[in-house]
């Protein structure tokens, strides 16, 4: 005890000062913060949609219309599949969550059956067979193409984790600071979004899909063919927004697909009306300029879920990458579909299963109640250390637990967590055990004192003894907090953050810095017996 090596005291009073500095942009006014020097910490804790305000959001992955949309893709693969190989067929739909169709020759059903078994669909682990689709026979020379159940759990799964990135995107560049998104159950997605008061136009920038194609206008369709329904093979009728035609019949096969964007920014066209100006990749950029060259006098569409919002003619070949999106955009909705179109398109459509909106009042009501919890709970434990222990040693005790606040406070500020109602009650709870192995160790200097040990001898012990219980205990809190953060939804991880941020601060605070301020009064003071004995 008279001798604590240096790497203690310094490493005590580096992590005193360094949980100072990143606690104190907490207590400070925003107008003093922002005129702090470059180098000193600036975040502050992030407060969550408990105590801040702002919109809860609960979405479920369209698991039907994901399926549907794999299974009219296969359709289109296998339609091209067998035109190359020039296999006559008819029939060819989607009906019952499966693909039909009719080989028109007799003798060449099972080459078609065995070349679609093997160009369709991909290797899928632990399926049947090895691929994600079927291919069996029916009479009439009919064949029957569907995914099988694995496909479809593992799409879905696939679908809910791009889902999550795509959405934080999305949020990230509308400016909400830091959205608590996470993945509930099978196919739900929660989105609690602080300071954000507008949940509808977070649906209208979450919930849109945002997939973007160019397609060609299929010319070969009269205009009665189109008010008529009649859609030639290989294309589609689509509904229009450009406000010059209801609707438009285009060619099934996308030329150019949303995910070959660079980036989109809204703009202003020629006559200084709103568009979004975007770029394509590599790849985009040589198939649009193909595309535009072999198709000069045309008409394109441009193609947002499944609706028509442009459709120009084709004038000269683009060859930049680049070009404009123009239609009946104001400012914001341009301003939005650049968004969209930056964070990329959803695998899947999302729908909305809850929504809520948490006022800031509330925010404002938690806030304050959970402030002055901590401070009858930290008065209480201060009270009850210096009547057990006495000013010094109860008075240490409450220094390390001064040290442990700024460490819990400092690392949650430089980690940006975000800090909840039951952050708050952890945050208490963390405070008021951590004296535990204060008490721990103080009663085991007690019973060395009490079994004859020397000054020394028994305040050595008290450190050394205890530490194995001080351990145990802490290591079952460690592990509670694990369980809850991998297993709980967002306010759960937030108490279980808190309390795995207390746990070794806690450990080093009791420990350490006390060990650290009895060397030092030790070695001042010389004294003959403990003021605890």
């Amino acid at each position: 005890m008279m001798t604590i090596s240096r790497w203690k005291v310094v490493l005590v009073i580096l992590a005193t000062v360094l949980g100072f500095l990143f606690t104190l942009p907490n207590l400070l006014p925003s107008d003093i913060r922002s005129k702090l020097p470059a180098f000193m910490p600036h975040k502050t804790l992030n407060l969550g949609l408990d105590l801040q305000g702002g919109s809860y959001l609960l979405y479920s992955v369209d698991a039907e219309a994901l399926r549907t949309e794999r299974l009219n893709n296969l359709a289109e693969d296998i339609r091209t599949t067998l035109r190359e190989k020039e296999i006559a067929f008819s029939d060819l739909a989607v009906a019952g969550g499966q693909i039909g169709l009719r080989v028109t020759d007799q003798a060449k059903v099972s080459e078609a059956a065995n070349l679609l078994r093997r160009t369709v669909g991909t290797p899928l682990a632990g399926a049947a067979g090895g691929r994600d689709v079927t291919i069996a026979t029916a009479p009439d020379q009919r064949l029957r193409v569907a995914f099988v159940p694995e496909a479809l759990d593992a799409a879905t799964a696939s679908a809910v984790e791009q889902s999550i990135e795509i959405v934080r995107r999305r949020i990230d560049q509308m400016g909400t600071k830091e959205p608590d998104i996470a993945r509930q159950g099978k196919d739900r997605i929660v989105i609690q979004a602080a300071g954000e008061s507008d949940p509808q136009r977070l649906q209208n920038v979450i919930g849109q899909t945002a997939k973007l194609t160019f397609q060609m206008v299929d010319d070969s369709a009269t205009p009665q063919d189109v008010a008529a329904g009649r859609v030639p093979p290989g294309s589609e009728i689509l509904p229009s927004t450009d406000g010059f035609s209801p609707n438009y019949i285009v060619k099934r096969r996308s030329v150019v697909t949303g995910e070959m964007l660079t980036s989109a920014q809204p703009s202003f066209d020629q006559n200084g009306a709103s568009a979004v100006h975007f770029r394509f990749n590599g790849v985009g950029a040589r198939r649009f300029g193909d595309v535009t060259r072999d198709n000069i006098g045309k008409r394109f569409a441009i193609v947002l879920d499944k609706k028509v919002i442009s459709a120009p003619v084709i004038q000269s070949a683009i060859t930049g990458g680049s070009g404009e999106i123009t239609g009946h955009f104001t400012p914001e909705s341009a301003n939005d579909l650049s968004v969209l179109l930056r964070a990329g398109a959803l695998p899947a459509p999302l729908k909305v299963e809850e929504q809520r909106t948490v006022g800031a009042e509330l925010g404002a009501d938690a806030v304050q109640a959970g402030t002055t919890s901590a401070i009858v709970g930290l008065v209480a434990t201060m009270v009850f250390m210096l009547l057990i222990y006495g000013g010094l040693f109860g008075g240490i005790s409450l220094i390390a637990l001064g040290v442990n606040a700024l460490m819990i406070i400092g690392v949650m500020s430089f980690t940006q967590a975000t800090l909840t109602l039951p952050g708050i009650a952890g945050l208490i709870l963390t405070l008021a055990v951590a004296v535990d192995a204060n008490v721990l160790i103080y009663e085991r200097m007690r019973d060395e004192l009490r079994a004859g040990r020397s000054l020394i001898t028994a305040m050595d012990a008290g450190f050394s003894r205890a530490m194995g219980t001080i351990f145990d205990a802490n290591m079952t809190h460690i592990f509670s907090a694990l369980i809850m953060f991998n297993l709980g939804s967002g306010p759960v991880k937030g108490f279980a953050w808190t309390l795995a941020i207390g746990v070794f601060t806690t450990v080093f605070s009791a420990v350490l810095v006390t060990q650290v301020l009895l060397a030092w009064w030790f070695r001042a003071a010389r004294p003959k017996t403990l003021p605890i004995a």
